[in-house]
């Protein structure tokens, strides 16, 4: 059966394996690096994590800013971030199970955010220019996303044939739904190379990018 764009059932069932992927790791601690690099995050800052998953990267951003807000819709996975929350002690990350284009994410206390950062989510959002437009509308004057996702790929990187998602993007046209979110200063970089057999079980290279891009000030 087919899942739907960005199915929880999916991402429960893979939950208490998800770390167990050395790869993924890598990856998830490439992009936190590059993250760190690019927003300079600080004890004033207040972030959110979308798609946050077990927190791979949360937990390496954290203990720079403030306060993190991680949500996803999979109830599973922030099972495990909490435990590694309790577990290690990290201070100011709260988890929040629910969906940032749902009426009910307007009823969270907090509503603007300096740093808004995800990695490998995106193209499991099907409208992606909509969903700009929503990270936008909640981030204050001057903050910054901060992204990382596939470069367009084959369309054999995920195993499931079935599922629905975006195979990548093209940098110049993500460009462009940026900008047309009113964002500014949009930058691509190169955050990690990901070496993966892909569904025909051939070892590909698949380079993931990291875009930020600014609000105005004004």
């Amino acid at each position: 059966m087919a899942e739907t764009w960005n199915s929880s059932d999916k991402f429960n069932r893979e939950a208490a394996q998800w770390d167990e992927n050395k790869g993924r790791r890598a990856l998830a601690h490439a992009v936190a690096e590059a993250i760190i690099a690019a927003a300079n995050p600080h004890k004033s800052m207040r972030a959110l994590e979308f798609g946050c998953g077990t927190g791979l990267i949360t937990m390496e951003i954290a203990p720079h800013t403030g306060a993190v807000l991680a949500i996803d819709t999979s109830s599973a996975m922030l099972a495990v971030l909490d435990e590694k929350i309790r577990t290690f002690g990290v201070p100011g990350i709260v988890t929040t199970s629910i969906d940032i284009l749902s009426h009910q994410f307007d009823d969270l206390p907090e509503k603007t955010f300096d740093l808004i950062y995800s990695s490998m989510t995106l193209h499991h959002i099907s409208d992606t220019a909509g969903f700009l437009n929503r990270l936008s509308t909640l981030l204050t004057p001057g903050g910054m996303i901060a992204i990382a996702d596939l470069d367009k790929e084959d369309g054999l990187f995920h195993d499931d044939p079935l599922e629905k998602l975006h195979h990548g993007f093209e940098r110049p046209e993500l460009a462009v739904l940026i900008e047309t979110a009113g964002l500014q200063e949009t930058t691509f970089e190169t955050a990690y190379i990901l070496e993966k057999q892909n569904r025909e079980g051939k070892m590909t290279a698949y380079p993931v990018f990291l875009v930020t891009a600014r609000k105005p000030v004004s």
